[in-house]
């Protein structure tokens, strides 16, 4: 059969592309209908709650939890203002310490004893979330260490999330400072066009051949607070370690090495983690700036 009987004529192979394309699109169209369908009914991935995973030991600051900020402990601060998020059915604190679960009950918290064998916040966070003995769709890991974490990003990791299907983890930057672009424990990121990340750096990325900072360039400074789809969050404490995780020390690395998708929201906020004994101080002066004391 030859070229010209296969098709009739150039124009009927064309017409043929065409309904092929169209039909293509109406069909991708209708599915991406659908998967919007069904998070508009509040069905996927409705399920929320908070984990605030919190340890003792700390190669920077050990007791850091316990650490008071004008009066209160820090953690007790992250608490409350992660209770304000609009999209957390429940909140509590996962600790292996005894001294850091009197102190969260005694301020109101629910605690869930963890193992001290746990190596990070996020198998913390599965842990407790194992203990619970609840089923929810998304879990939150709330970096307690973060007192002044605005509600509003809670519900923007969450929300972000619930609207990606593709995604297993989702989580916020803002802007970095310029004093910041050196510093090792402020984490940088790069995003793609798509909202998804790319890489996590205690380095400065991208990093370009002057070795210089570029002050026209937006990096991107990782804020300490993800959230995870909850069948996903099982499969990570099961993964092994990788190489770029161990290198950098930065457990999310784990997730994009495995191949996983990560949804990467940007907003306009100022990093106030505490670190250092220094960083207490600056703390401090920052709330009493801000009547939030």
């Amino acid at each position: 059969m030859d070229q010209g009987s296969s098709c009739g004529s150039n124009s009927n192979c064309k017409s043929w592309i065409m309904y092929g394309l169209v039909t293509g699109a109406a069909i991708a169209a209708a599915a991406i209908g659908a998967a919007f369908s069904i998070r508009g009914s509040g069905k996927f991935r409705s399920r929320v709650i908070g984990i605030i995973p919190a340890r003792y030991a700390s190669s920077r600051l050990e007791g850091k939890p316990l650490v008071h900020i004008l009066g209160k402990p820090m953690i007790q601060r992250t608490w409350e203002r992660a209770k304000l998020a609009s999209t957390l059915d429940h909140v509590v604190v996962a600790t292996d310490d005894e001294k850091i679960a009197e102190c969260c009950r005694g301020f109101g918290a629910d605690v869930i004893m963890t193992s001290e064998s746990c190596r990070n916040g996020t198998e913390r966070c599965n842990e407790a979330l194992e203990k619970l003995g609840k089923k929810y769709d998304i879990i939150v890991n709330i970096q307690g260490d973060e007192p002044l974490i605005e509600p509003k990003i809670i519900d923007g990791i969450v929300k972000a999330l619930q609207g990606a299907p593709d995604a297993v983890f989702s989580t916020a930057v803002t802007s970095l400072k310029p004093e910041d672009s050196t510093d090792p424990n402020r984490v940088k990121c790069i995003v793609d066009n798509h909202g998804y990340a790319i890489y996590f750096s205690r380095g400065l990325i991208p990093f370009n051949k002057s070795g210089k900072v570029n002050p026209n360039f937006p990096y991107l400074l990782h804020l300490g607070i993800q959230s995870y789809d909850s069948k996903f969050l099982k499969i990570y404490s099961e993964l092994a370690p990788t190489p770029l995780q161990l290198e950098e020390d930065l457990e999310q690395l784990k997730v994009l090495e495995n191949g996983y998708k990560m949804k990467v929201i940007k907003v306009d906020h100022d990093d106030h983690g505490v670190d250092t004994p220094e960083d207490v101080g600056k703390l401090e002066a920052l709330l009493r700036e801000r009547n939030l004391v």
